[in-house]
């Protein structure tokens, strides 16, 4: 349903002309106010209330958030013209540019997925006697704590939690589900008089918990640990690191809502087939260790996803997908982007992508106290900047984007971009996809504005539809209108397969393992054909050939042809000498009669060269009807069995 677009300038800080956003939009909108946070703020309850609200800044929503929820309405939304577009420098008009981001806020959103996480508060903490004591000291009222010391200390005469001592061996899992096993696990002897001591040390011991308070000051326990919920580790040296991390520590109890990140196909998984390893992109790149081997396929561990979108990003066949939200839902933000920009009469919009958290803020910052953006550049704020793809910055180009920024924040995953923007820039031409690294709003301003002109957008835009292969070749063939085969870096999920034929003897493993069904057979003849555009580029087929005559062009066709099957290699068949049936390949059973025709004791005869020259069924029958038939042997003895013998005892 369409909002009430709720207008402020702020102070006259910003130009607003509700008419012509009404008209370019189609949105109803409101007069035009100077101070809605402030003085007008009951003119903001009043629209608050219709439940049909959209603000057009972000810097208070909490205060219409707080109107929304004492009239006991839903929360209004939001989109922030001011600092993307109304806050800038730029002469140029910024009605486009308004346009696009309200008809992109306007757009329905689909529910988040999420699982629910339990924890009862059990913590490990781990460290010295000196840094993990006072720590579980200060838990041990909020949280079920066992102290594991690291160090040759004594035990504590204080008995208000548990205490361990011992080598972590191995950890696993996450909040509510911690897993850990220890050698030369030693607990506290409480008995006898004295000092209390310690029992004798044994390995092999397991735990269970919910949160760990690592406090070592060693390695991490887990890759990525600063995306490992319910691990939290400071440096034992500072008062401060420790002191945030046992107050967060304390707030790890109840039910927590796990967003689930992604979506998994294991039947188009083109990870492994028959024993034979394939495509491993997801698997070098998560910094969690979510994801693991599953026979044939990949698995992912959702309590483990942190959600940066690599894996996504990288797959060929889509067997792992983002799905907060979903390809689709983006694919639609950035179209609708681009053609509401091209509607209010823009020209050449240039994308921004950022992420939601230190993007979000350089971009607001630029505004207040730097330049601004340009009024030619539209921002897009992602959840996951390193799942945004190639496919995806194709499809923004397909869409009619003349270029694509990305806005690379210090946390940024930079593997998985690493690899998708040098193909996407190979398939989309020199000069529209770019990275920027900058930390400070002046930078990110002088580096907007000096870029020169954009390149020209294409002329006729296409919509972004399909799985994000589809999307992708989409908008590669609207880029380039003349059929081309576009050369691309190695490792590529595009491509051609490149088959010896001297070496290739047609046995057709290839075919048996192709898991997207690019290389396929002829039943009526020997023959190996190829479907360029199914291509995944896995390995697969190269790694399982036995005469090694497989390798691979990594490249683009945008012919018509690569949707089309094409011979790659074929041979003659051999015809059955007895029915004249056509099977195998005529120079392989050449070659079987040459190595064993006089040369194998049981290829001494000519009965039996005759049958390599048989089809199956005349071979049955030649085996049938010769003298070492062994269907001519008759019935098989019946098998004695335990009665049998004492039969025969009984009868003597």
């Amino acid at each position: 349903m369409a909002k009430h677009l709720i207008l402020c300038d702020c102070a006259g800080t910003q130009p607003l002309d509700g008419e012509k956003l009404q008209e370019a939009t189609g949105l109803p909108c409101s007069r035009v106010h100077s101070a809605l946070c402030t003085d007008q703020l009951d003119r903001a309850a009043e629209a608050v209330a219709t439940g049909e609200a959209m603000i057009c800044c972000r810097q208070e929503q909490r205060i219409f958030e707080e109107l929304a929820a004492e009239a006991g309405a839903p929360d209004p939304a939001f989109t922030d013209l001011r600092d993307r577009a109304g806050w800038s420098n730029d002469p140029r008009p910024k009605l486009p540019k308004m346009a696009a981001l309200l008809a992109e806020a306007n757009l329905p959103t689909p529910p988040d997925k999420s699982m629910d996480v339990v924890s009862e508060g059990l913590c490990l903490v781990i460290g010295t006697a000196e840094t993990a004591l006072p720590a579980a000291r200060r838990l041990k009222d909020y949280l079920g704590v066992t102290v594991l010391l690291t160090d040759e200390s004594d035990p504590p005469h204080e008995r208000g939690f548990d205490v361990i001592r011992g080598r972590l061996r191995r950890a696993e899992g996450a909040l509510g589900q911690f897993s850990l096993r220890l050698d030369a696990l030693q607990q506290v002897d409480p008995t006898g008089r004295g000092a209390l001591g310690w029992t004798a040390p044994r390995d092999g011991g397991t735990t269970e918990c919910d949160i760990i308070l690592d406090l070592g000051g060693g390695t991490p326990l887990f890759p990525a640990p600063g995306k490992r919920e319910g691990y939290l580790r400071a440096d034992p040296g500072s008062v401060t690191a420790v002191a945030d991390a046992v107050l967060e520590a304390s707030q790890l109890v109840g039910t927590f809502e796990k967003p689930l990140y992604v979506a998994t196909e294991p039947m188009i998984c083109a990870h492994s087939r028959a024993g034979q390893t394939g495509c491993t992109r997801c698997l070098d790149l998560c910094p969690t260790g979510a994801i693991a081997p599953d026979g044939d396929h990949v698995t992912v561990d959702q309590m483990i996803c942190a959600g940066c979108g690599a894996c996504a990003a990288v797959c060929p066949s889509g067997a792992i997908s983002y799905d907060a939200p979903p390809p689709a839902t983006l694919f639609q933000r950035i179209h609708t982007l681009a053609s509401a920009y091209r509607e209010a009469g823009g020209e050449a919009p240039r994308l921004l992508v950022c992420d939601r958290a230190f993007g979000t803020e350089l971009i607001s910052l630029a505004a207040r106290f730097g330049r601004g953006l340009p009024a030619d550049v539209i921002p897009l704020e992602v959840d996951a900047l390193s799942g945004f793809g190639h496919a995806e910055m194709l499809a923004a180009l397909g869409s009619g984007f003349a270029d694509v920024t990305l806005l690379l924040a210090p946390t940024t995953e930079r593997d998985a971009l690493d690899r998708e923007v040098p193909l996407a820039a190979a398939i989309a031409g020199e000069g529209r996809i770019a990275t920027l690294e900058v930390n400070d709003p002046d930078a990110l301003c002088d580096a907007l504005y000096g870029a020169g002109d954009p390149p020209a957008p294409c002329p006729e835009p296409a919509l972004p539809m399909g799985s994000r292969r589809q999307v992708a070749r989409l908008a590669a063939k609207t880029l380039h209108p003349d059929p081309e085969t576009v050369p691309l870096p190695d490792g590529a999920p595009y491509g051609a397969v490149l088959v010896d034929t001297e070496a290739c003897t047609l046995c057709l493993s290839c075919v048996s393992l192709c898991p997207s069904g690019a290389l396929v057979d002829n039943p009526d003849m020997p023959q190996l054909r190829f479907q360029e555009d199914a291509c995944l580029q896995c390995g697969l087929c190269a790694n399982v050939c036995p005469e090694d005559a497989i390798s691979y062009e990594p490249r683009l066709n945008l012919a018509d042809s690569a949707l089309q099957q094409q011979v790659l290699n074929e041979e003659e068949p051999f015809a059955c000498i007895e029915c004249g049936a056509l099977f195998g390949v005529k120079s392989t059973v050449e070659k079987i009669i040459e190595k064993l025709a006089g040369k194998h004791s049981m290829f001494t005869g000519s009965d039996a060269i005759r049958m390599i020259q048989m089809c199956d069924d005349c071979r049955v029958k030649a085996q049938y009807h010769s003298q070492d038939n062994p269907f001519a042997a008759g019935e098989p003895p019946r098998v004695r069995t335990t009665e049998d013998y004492f039969n025969k005892r009984r009868d003597h």
